[in-house]
């Protein structure tokens, strides 16, 4: 094989890593969503002023664990946490910076976790919850240093709200000036930046493959 020809084929590889990364983490944001959608639904009087953890077990003394939203939401964090570690794994490969799979690494094995301790199971769910909500936030932020473009910023726009909301509540507890959304809602606004900066980067990462104007 001439020197050419292997630049090319180790392109194209590069490529197809970060392809099938984006795949998953692109689907990673649309399981988790409807997951916990489709869960908040099956789940009798659920109401979102509650938080997301709740859709699997409620925090002790009294846990109450409803089915089959409980399962659903247990399995779709198992699922979802196990793919983002897949994510991971190939990004790692593909980067020199190991800020990024660090990060997001600790994103998927805080999901993993929240799955295999639902919210009765006490402190490993809190500490497990907490990395998924710190990974996902500096996951999001890191990545600005290896896009380009709009999305760029909108990582960056993503991660700092998450990890801003995070913030918030950890050092101010109930003085935090979103107090008024409930745990619920103040848990959503730390989640679904997350979420939707993880099928962003997915279908950026997508984007990227392109073997046709490589071969060229």
């Amino acid at each position: 094989m001439t020197e050419e020809k292997y630049i090319i084929s180790e392109k194209i590889f590069s490529s197809d890593l970060k392809s099938k990364a984006g795949i998953i983490l692109f689907g990673v944001g649309g399981i988790a969503l409807l997951g916990i959608i489709t869960a908040e639904v099956l789940y009798p009087s659920y109401s979102t002023l509650q938080e997301i953890s709740d859709l699997g077990a409620s925090r002790p003394p009294n846990s109450v664990i409803q089915q089959p939203s409980a399962t659903i939401f247990n399995t779709t964090m198992l699922v979802s946490g196990a793919l983002v570690l897949i994510a991971t794994y190939l990004l790692y490969r593909e980067y020199e910076r190991r800020d990024l799979p660090i990060s997001l690494g600790l994103f998927g094995l805080g999901i993993f976790g929240v799955g295999v301790f639902p919210g009765n199971v006490v402190p490993w769910h809190q500490i497990f919850a907490l990395i998924t909500f710190f990974g996902g936030g500096v996951a999001a932020v890191v990545s600005s240093r290896v896009v380009e473009g709009p999305f760029k910023y909108l990582s960056m726009l993503f991660g700092g709200i998450s990890l801003l909301v995070l913030l918030s509540v950890v050092f101010l507890g109930e003085a935090n000036p979103l107090s008024f959304l409930g745990l619920g809602g103040i848990e959503r606004w730390v989640v679904y930046p997350i979420l939707l900066w993880a099928t962003g980067f997915g279908g950026y990462l997508m984007g990227q493959a392109n073997p046709s104007k490589i071969s060229k």
